[in-house]
């Protein structure tokens, strides 16, 4: 018994300190990034409208005064894209939306206003902007937006940074394109980021912050502890046994 005991007592801290290894450093945000004169093009590209998508709609004629709505045309609860990827607008019936950009289902309802209003211009703004962040960050969770047009930078500041477990070169954006799935891989620690198609998210994005290899000894060194921690109550309850066997 006594040789068992001195075993664990051996054994037990080499396990646990054995994940203990140096940690690599850190990565930083656009590391590569050493000319404060240089400048990188982005490239924001209009998102879709997709299912599920709540528009509002607003129409202006030269008859009406300028900020001021026709209720004949304007309504203010907004439009649900509907499973079928259509809203039903009073007057103009079912009108296809999913798949255009704003700026064409605008000029698709303009032209069917035309016939009734003098000049009408169609302004659409999408009400539910939203985005989900996952993984490694500060605040993981749901993210709903005023306006319609924000980079993963901002969007990973709204929620507090990357965590020191995450992956700055290894982050994934989910994206619904047409009902097709689409997944992105975004290194923000490089200039590459701004050229990604994924620079600037889009309504209903999911953004994957991914764990680095801190996490993952994190997660051993955790396990090993309380590895260590039951072999020293069968230790603790062994010697017990032993003393009161005598």
């Amino acid at each position: 018994m006594k040789i068992f005991r001195l075993l664990l007592v051996l054994i037990i801290p080499a396990v646990l300190f054995s994940s203990c290894k140096t940690q690599q450093k850190a990565l930083t945000y656009v590391e590569d990034y050493s000319d404060s004169t240089k400048t990188d093009e982005v490239y924001y590209i209009e998102p879709f409208i997709q299912k599920n998508d709540i528009l509002s709609i607003f129409i202006y004629s030269d008859a009406t005064d300028w900020g001021k709505t026709d209720s004949l045309y304007n309504y203010s609860q907004g439009f649900l894209v509907d499973n079928d990827g259509n809203i039903q607008y009073p007057r103009f019936g079912t009108i296809k939306a999913e798949g255009k950009t704003k700026l064409e289902l605008a000029e698709i309802i303009r032209q069917k206003a035309e016939p009734e209003l003098t000049n009408p211009t169609v302004i659409i703004r999408l009400s539910n902007f939203r985005i989900t962040l996952l993984g490694e960050v500060s605040k993981p969770g749901q993210i709903s937006l005023p306006g319609e047009r924000i980079t993963i930078l901002e969007a990973i500041g709204l929620e507090g940074d990357i965590s020191i477990y995450g992956k700055k070169d290894d982050i994934v954006v989910i994206r619904d394109v047409n009902g097709k799935i689409e997944y992105g891989k975004i290194d923000m620690s490089s200039r590459s980021l701004f050229k990604s198609p994924y620079y600037f998210l889009r309504q209903n994005d999911v953004v994957l912050v991914n764990p680095n290899k801190n996490k993952a000894r994190l997660n051993e060194q955790v396990f090993n502890q309380r590895l260590s921690m039951a072999f020293s109550i069968i230790n603790t309850i062994a010697l017990l046994y032993t003393i009161f066997q005598n």
